[in-house]
């Protein structure tokens, strides 16, 4: 038997991704989830699950102390939609802030590491190039500055407490699983759209690019990080304790919305309209990282072609019995 890890938000579309992987390592993994938008179904059998809310400090704490020492801790339970932070931030902080000190005092119990997941784009917030770990942190949003704001909680953590914590900045995550709301949402929504025979609903004029980035290629980039951290490989980004490492996981590439619902019907072999309506006001225009410091460092790589993740998303979710047809 391997570790045992608590993966929170490990019944949500990356979450799950990940429990699937550390279960087939051999590690004992608990997942902890409160199903808001998660699926019961998608933890991995060999896993426990919690059904728990993150942002309860005392219940988190009492399962810790229940299932005893923890090698590792992956916090991966977030409010993840932009539009619902600004319109209630404080309902975002609860979930994004509270739950992750929930989490550091958890980790404490054991003095376990916790690899934390971030967001790239909405920390960033528009940039001309690909942003490396140093570009400055304008967060644009509530939720972009509660992802922000749980990294300071974790370098103060490890400042005061000399643990071995890790940051990973996610850039738009896609794949199976995928739910059609949050940041990369678009995906799921456009596979469902072409999926059902349907013109795509583009915003603005569609010009609007982001880093897409596959689910196996962020599992395998957020599991090296934590190797990494709980190895003590990663001294050099410490800086002598002041800082705790950060890692972008993206590709650098950037796509424009178009772009992408071109490259879903070439996959599915369509040819279908396109809806434009007007702009959403406030919408990054330009969000694309660079995962350099991922690649040197951690010896991991973002190769997926586009496509190839594409025919993924689009083959398992032609597979249920629905599929999301919002519109982006």
């Amino acid at each position: 038997m391997g570790d045992r890890i608590v993966v929170t938000g490990g019944a949500g579309f990356i979450g799950s991704h990940l429990a699937d992987a550390l279960v087939a390592r051999g590690d004992e993994v608990h997942v902890l989830d409160n199903l808001a938008t998660g699926r019961r179904s998608q933890v991995p059998e060999g896993a426990t699950f919690h059904e728990l809310d993150v942002s309860d400090v005392d219940a988190v704490a009492r399962l810790a102390e229940q299932i005893g020492p923890v090698a590792r801790w992956y916090h991966l339970a977030a409010q993840a939609d932009v539009r619902v932070s600004v319109e209630d931030p404080a309902f975002d902080a609860r979930v994004n802030v509270i739950g992750t000190i929930s989490v550091l005092a958890a980790a404490r119990l054991h003095g376990a590491p916790v690899t934390f997941a971030s967001t790239g784009g909405a920390i960033y917030g528009e940039v001309d190039a690909p942003a490396d770990e140093e570009h400055p942190q304008l967060p644009p949003s509530p939720y972009g500055a509660a992802k922000l704001a749980g990294e300071v909680f974790l370098a103060q953590d490890s400042r005061l407490n000399g643990a071995r914590h890790a940051v990973v900045r996610y850039a738009n995550v896609y794949g199976p699983r995928q739910d059609p709301h949050g940041e990369a949402g678009v995906v799921a929504i456009f596979a469902g759209r072409v999926l059902a025979g349907r013109a795509a609903t583009i915003f603005g004029d569609g010009e609007q690019v982001r880093d897409y980035v596959y689910v196996g290629d962020v599992v395998a980039a957020t599991i090296a990080a934590a190797d990494a951290a709980a190895a003590g490989t990663d001294d050099d980004l410490r800086e002598g304790g002041l800082r705790i490492p950060v890692y972008n996981v993206g590709t650098g590439v950037a796509t424009s919305v178009v772009e992408l619902w071109d490259a879903v019907e070439r996959v599915h072999g369509s040819s279908l309209e396109r809806d434009f309506q007007p702009k959403r006001e406030g919408e990054i225009l330009r969000s694309v990282i660079d995962a350099s410091r991922a690649r040197t460092r951690l010896g991991v790589s973002f190769d997926t072609p586009l496509e190839d993740g594409l025919a993924a998303t689009i083959q398992w979710l032609s597979s249920r019995d629905e599929a999301p047809a919002s519109r982006v």
